[in-house]
């Protein structure tokens, strides 16, 4: 069942621009797939999409990428959607592009960054569960740097 509607997924972000997990589920409902908003998302993050922009407009696509290529469009998906950040003690907060923060999250998690434990993403926020204070702050310094270049 999960093999059949992550490959229908991937038919309704190759067919459709879909650019939000309501849009996502929507078509997945159309198509006959009883879903719901939770599964959709965990499907996101199991599956790696990520958003990109097309004609002004941003959609889900997959990639299948080396390693190296994957990284830098994590890179890429954490600068494009990235406003913002600050943290609460361990606890790091990432404003992003409104609809951005899944997409951000899941790069984030990709990086595999040993400070961060996990991350919780909404419409424009992300909060990074990090290990301690100061691997907050380190890890403030590396996203700065990949931001900032």
């Amino acid at each position: 069942m999960k093999n059949t509607r992550q490959k229908k997924i991937l038919e309704l972000i190759i067919k459709y621009e879909i650019s939000t997990q309501e849009e996502l589920l929507e078509k997945l409902r159309e198509s006959g797939c009883d879903v719901t908003q939770a599964t959709v998302s965990r499907d996101i993050r199991e599956m790696k999409l990520t958003k990109i922009e097309t004609n002004g407009r941003l959609r889900y696509v997959a990639y299948k990428e080396s390693d190296g290529d994957l990284n830098e469009k994590y890179r890429k998906v954490l600068r494009e959607g990235f406003l913002s950040m600050d943290n609460a003690m361990n606890i790091l907060v990432i404003k992003t592009i409104s609809g951005m923060a899944m997409a951000v999250a899941a790069a984030l998690d990709s990086m595999e960054y040993n400070e961060i434990v996990g991350c919780i993403a909404g419409d424009d926020t992300v909060m990074c569960a990090v290990r301690s204070v100061s691997d907050t702050v380190s890890l403030m310094d590396k996203l700065r740097r990949i931001i900032d270049r």
